[in-house]
């Protein structure tokens, strides 16, 4: 297996090289469950959820047989308490000695989940055996980017080569970057206004090729490594840039484009809306450039157009 790529569901289609294998010893199942710690935004709190159907996808269980789902909000101030381990076990069938090794490792899942700032632990599937024993066989972690500061050893874990290298070179930057499989590229200052120029490309007969947010204060140098890699994307035949400048000044983001076309071969379509601060002056440093670009007025007009563009 080492050396080669694997497909699976969640690789989707072009795979991952697998660079590492876990061994493990070979374990006799005799039930499969269930078994997250996940933040539930809704409640603020953190919730466990259980089930007794483990070893599949819980999006399946969810969707045909969602009473077998458990749920436990747990407080954040109180913790696990173990009226709410209890609670677990019973909905899950368990008692006896196979309950007391439940609890223990709920516990001990728990507290993993809020020492290591995680977001989710999930244990699919949690087993029993025949001998007996009650084990965790599989497991993924999520931690929250914004407490790896506080655990340098679980950052230090981090593995580049599992991820997209296009938002692996974003995030040196501090860009917000997702690739995508459609052929116009956006670059947007604030998320919302991301999501909404990628919904009117689509409503325009468009793809997007990418989420690409820059964020409110970026500078020239984050908008021309953004344009880099957006032009990194072989699949990429247009781009929209579209800002709405409130902290962002219109001029800077004008400049980093300009920058970024003196740098880089741009040959596909370019369409440019700027509003807000600094307006003018963006349009003025465009206007005096030697770049080749659409100029729009509303983001409707800009998705037409580039949608147009590449359609050319």
């Amino acid at each position: 297996m080492l050396g080669q790529t694997l497909v699976t569901h969640q690789t989707g289609e072009e795979g991952k090289l697998v660079s590492k294998v876990m061994l493990a010893d070979a374990v006799d199942i005799e039930k499969e469950y269930y078994l997250a710690v996940l933040m539930d935004r809704e409640n603020s709190c953190p919730v466990i959820v259980a089930s007794t159907e483990g070893g599949v996808n819980i999006e399946e269980v969810a969707e045909k047989t969602p009473e077998k789902i458990h749920r436990e909000l747990i407080h954040p101030l109180l913790g696990l308490q173990p009226y709410e381990i209890r609670n677990l076990c019973s909905k899950l069938g368990l008692s006896g000695d196979t309950a007391k090794q439940f609890g223990k490792l709920l516990k001990a899942l728990f507290k993993l989940f809020m020492d290591c700032d995680c977001s989710m632990v999930e244990v699919n599937p949690l087993v029993t055996t025949p001998d007996g024993q009650v084990l965790a066989l599989d497991a993924k972690f999520d931690f929250d980017d914004n407490a790896l500061y506080r655990h340098p050893d679980i950052a230090a874990m981090h593995d580049p080569t599992e991820e997209d290298p296009r938002e692996v070179e974003a995030a040196k930057y501090d860009l917000n970057y997702i690739g995508l499989d459609g052929n116009i590229a956006c670059l947007v200052n604030g998320a919302g206004l991301a999501m909404a120029t990628m919904d009117i490309i689509k409503h325009c007969g468009g793809e997007p090729a990418n989420f690409l947010d820059v964020g409110g204060g970026a500078t020239q140098e984050q908008v021309r490594n953004a344009f880099k890699i957006i032009l990194g994307d072989p699949n990429v035949k247009g781009i929209l840039v579209n800002i709405f400048g409130g902290i962002m000044d219109c001029d800077v983001i004008a400049k980093g484009i300009v920058a970024a076309c003196g740098e880089v071969d741009l040959n596909i379509p370019l369409v440019v809306r700027l509003e807000g601060n600094n307006v003018e002056a963006g349009k003025k440093t465009l206007a005096g450039s030697d770049v080749d670009l659409i100029s729009a007025d509303t983001l409707a007009d800009a998705a037409e157009k580039a949608v147009a563009a590449i359609s050319v």
